[in-house]
């Protein structure tokens, strides 16, 4: 009974932001590379990278190239901010590959295409949608220490904006440099951030010059 019970706690955990991310593999169609291979979280840890994972429902459909084009040419910013971008969808990795061939939106993408056709990571970033057995349009970003610190979840019909992608990764770069700080709404390079003490308690406006 007690064995069922951690079996089914297990089966069910989802991934929480501020909380450690367990390991997964994704076999991969790297575009850059023109081929097939595989992608661990651990790995990209180890490489001292951010992980940044874009969930889509599904490949030859309508919003998702729209949202693969605009996240390729953001990449390269994000590349240099440290990042390794990964979209996933539960299509496979030959799939993936017929996709980028095909659609002539997703000509500039040079991000790995990770495939999850069993919905297992999916699953595990609660953006699995049981009656389609397709993905949300989720968007999340853990720490090259493992720990998920941005997470954002659209309906289908919802496309996302990039530009707010990069902004975020930018504030999360800063702020993994300056763990005291904190980032204002619209926040961006250069512009001031809050350091939360009880001197700032009903003087937010005052810290930020308005």
């Amino acid at each position: 009974m007690s064995c069922g019970h951690e079996h089914y706690e297990e089966f069910f955990e989802t991934a929480k932001v501020g909380q450690p991310v367990r390991d997964f593999t994704l076999e991969t169609f790297d575009p850059a590379e023109g081929g097939f291979g595989s992608v661990s979280l651990e790995e990209i840890k180890k490489q001292g990278k951010w992980t940044i994972l874009v969930f889509y429902p599904a490949d030859f459909t309508f919003v998702c190239p729209t949202e693969l084009a605009d996240l390729a040419e953001k990449h390269a910013e994000l590349v240099k901010l440290g990042a390794e971008v990964l979209s996933v969808s539960t299509d496979t990795k030959f799939v993936h590959m017929a996709w980028k061939n095909d659609e002539r939106l997703l000509k500039n993408v040079k991000f790995q295409m990770a495939a999850d056709p069993n919905g297992e990571v999916s699953r595990y970033f609660d953006v699995w949608d049981p009656e389609s057995g397709l993905d949300l349009r989720g968007t999340f970003i853990i720490s090259p220490d493992g720990v998920l610190v941005g997470s954002e979840v659209n309906f289908f019909n919802v496309g996302r904006n990039a530009d707010e992608l990069v902004r975020k990764m930018q504030a999360n770069v800063h702020l993994r440099a300056h763990p005291a700080e904190a980032c204002p709404a619209k926040w961006e390079p250069g512009q001031k951030t809050l350091t939360p003490s009880e001197k700032l308690v009903g003087k937010v406006a005052e810290a930020l010059g308005k």
